[in-house]
């Protein structure tokens, strides 16, 4: 398994990279209001094999515990699985992109971005089916907060997870 180095890219060139409006966002999920400027971004590029979604749970459990969000590891893990995993069944060569997004102190967005224009739809797989149940999943653990994105050449996934507020103690 060929892996590429984690990328960081500062601010202006994530700003540069990524102008507001572009792409087409589809309506396989619930769609999210505007995302406020993003905080920090880590990036891997991964191939399109099934190992790949381990290499990517631990990009994720490194980045979320580096920023102090433990409490999200557990949901992150399988979301990023799920779309990890997806993304290597397309069939596609080259590399998947997976990044996590630190979109404010207590959430973040985790995105897979591969060359595949085929977009990810909900499905209510029965009580027997052997798949299909990936992306339910998905969105139960984000409230609904996922969705696709067609660009030019490939497709990006994306969810939003967030931390549950602070409990107050006892007065």
């Amino acid at each position: 398994m060929t892996t590429h180095p984690i990328a960081r890219p500062p601010a202006e060139a994530r700003a540069a990279a990524a102008p507001a409006g572009t792409g087409h966002t589809a309506t396989t999920g619930v769609e999210t209001q505007e995302r406020p400027p993003v905080a920090d971004t880590t990036t891997a590029l991964l191939p399109y094999e099934p190992q790949s979604a381990a290499a990517a749970r631990r990009l994720l459990r490194t980045t979320l515990h580096e920023w102090q969000l433990g409490d999200l590891v557990e949901a992150g893990e399988l979301i990023v699985s799920e779309l990890a995993g997806n993304a290597a069944k397309t069939g596609c060569r080259g590399s998947m992109a997976v990044t996590v997004e630190r979109v404010t102190d207590r959430s973040v967005r985790i995105s897979v971005r591969d060359s595949s224009r085929i977009l990810p739809c909900l499905i209510d797989a029965g009580p027997v089916a052997e798949s299909g149940r990936g992306l339910a999943l998905v969105h139960h653990l984000t409230g609904g907060h996922w969705g696709a994105n067609a660009e030019p050449y490939g497709k990006t996934v994306h969810a939003d997870l967030r931390a549950r507020p602070a409990r107050p103690g006892p007065a």
